[in-house]
């Protein structure tokens, strides 16, 4: 069964900080693009970062530049996301996906994972 699998998720202070992880299972990463999407409640589901295949490009929302990292390491089958000076309005579900291609378009992603709560509040 071909699946991704999203963790790390919970509830911080503002300022905060968490790492989220994407596990694949049933295939392999290593010739996919990954991206973080994100959807908060009446929102649509919004780009957040992205990865190259190999590792060596990555793509910020500009909301998040500066305090959120994409990392991979295809040994584990892994991609993280690393979250620091966390804010209100980073509160979503968040979802990581697979594509050959990178980008936000959301309909050129072919795996997706079930999603991940971040809540972000005093």
């Amino acid at each position: 069964q071909l699946q991704l699998v999203e963790s790390g998720g919970g509830l911080v202070q503002p300022g905060g900080s968490l790492r989220l992880s994407c596990a694949a299972s049933g295939f392999t990463l290593d010739y996919y693009a990954i991206a973080w999407f994100r959807q908060a409640p009446g929102k649509e589901r919004e780009g957040v970062s992205c990865i190259s295949s190999s590792g060596g490009a990555t793509v910020y929302a500009e909301s998040v530049k500066g305090r959120f990292t994409i990392s991979r390491d295809n040994a584990k089958n892994t991609v993280y996301l690393q979250m620091n000076s966390l804010k209100p309005e980073d509160t979503a579900v968040y979802y990581c996906a697979a594509s050959e291609f990178m980008g936000f378009v959301v309909s050129s992603y072919t795996y997706w994972g079930q999603g991940t709560q971040v809540s972000v509040s005093s």
